[in-house]
């Protein structure tokens, strides 16, 4: 187990930083070495504190000039974790315009335990001057994901954080009752499966699904990839997959934003960001399984040298002891 960070080597790192402002290499070793994201706004803290300067601004300047992604990563990991989620929901939202990145959507309305949840709204609040929900509900075209997404965000308000294998074998029977059970082939009833996304917490949803499959012999989204596949299909798809297993998700969404000439360079980012911290090294594991190499050597085939690249494989690296 690592040893806690010293208000000594807290006053020797800033000074180090001081000494060597543009030097973003050093600020790399300096934030992906540290273990948590208190320590960084330990550092943050102190710098400001001592000479009277807020690193954040500094990489937030950095940024307007036009530097590398490397300082939008660094100025995130001086954040708080709800307040990080409420920048990525934003720009999940509005950062491309007329195309809204609802799985990013989904990771934070389905991934983050209900405390973090409203904080996360709390933060968005007070940082945009704007509702989360109310800015989903205004998106424009409307879509399936919507619908869901408010769906989950009354899930997250659940009373019960206690999970029930009754309530989860009679909500596993409603929605066989209502979809492949019905009459003239399989057919999806919104109305009940939004009630249940609703009503439900999320472990509870998880065991829901996990029961379903363990009744019937199948994934209740089986028969989301025939003839009946639609929009709203294909989003509780995504959905249900990521409540069965977030780190399966994340290792082959991570495995298809490497893959190709073109990079996805923003999920690469925002999954490592946001899990750095989280479940990374079970998405580690994962990913070996299914791909035979470790992260950290797919990031280093896949992305060019530098700062950037250097700086995810820290942040993939955080959490290996004991792998």
């Amino acid at each position: 187990m690592e040893e806690p960070i010293t208000q000594s080597s807290i006053e020797d790192i800033c000074k180090q930083i001081h000494g060597n402002l543009g030097n973003f290499s050093l600020l790399v070793r300096v934030f992906t070495g540290l273990s948590t994201q208190h320590e960084c706004q330990k550092i943050r803290d102190k710098y400001m504190e001592m000479y009277g300067e807020d690193l954040l601004d500094h990489l937030h300047n950095k940024i307007d000039c036009g530097a590398s992604k490397t300082c939008t990563i660094l100025s995130l990991s001086m954040i708080n974790l709800h307040e990080r989620d409420a920048i990525v929901a934003k720009n999940a939202i509005f950062k491309e315009r007329g195309c809204v990145n609802y799985k990013a959507l989904i990771e934070i309305y389905v991934g983050r335990k209900s405390s973090h949840f409203f904080l996360i709204q709390q933060a968005y609040q007070s940082k945009f001057r704007r509702h989360l929900d109310q800015d989903i509900m205004s998106i424009e075209p409307p879509h399936s994901y919507q619908k869901i997404l408010m769906a989950l965000s009354a899930s997250q308000k659940a009373h019960s954080a206690d999970v029930s294998v009754h309530i989860g074998k009679c909500d596993a029977q409603r929605l066989f009752q209502t979809g492949e059970a019905t009459s003239g082939g399989f057919k999806i009833d919104e109305g009940v499966v939004l009630e249940i996304l609703s009503k439900r917490s999320i472990p509870q949803l998880k065991l829901t699904f996990s029961i379903y499959k363990h009744i019937y012999g199948h994934s209740y989204t089986k028969h989301f990839k025939n003839k009946y596949h639609g929009e709203f299909e294909e989003a509780l798809r995504f959905v249900v997959k990521f409540l069965k297993n977030s780190p399966k998700y994340y290792a082959k969404a991570l495995e298809a934003s490497m893959k190709g000439k073109t990079k996805d360079e923003s999920t690469l980012e925002r999954i490592i960001m946001s899990q750095s911290e989280n479940d990374m090294k079970n998405i580690r594991k994962l990913y070996k399984n299914i791909y035979e190499i470790d992260l950290r050597d797919a990031i280093i085939e896949s992305i060019p040298i530098g700062n950037f690249r250097d700086l995810l494989v820290g942040l993939t690296m955080k959490s290996s002891i004991g792998l």
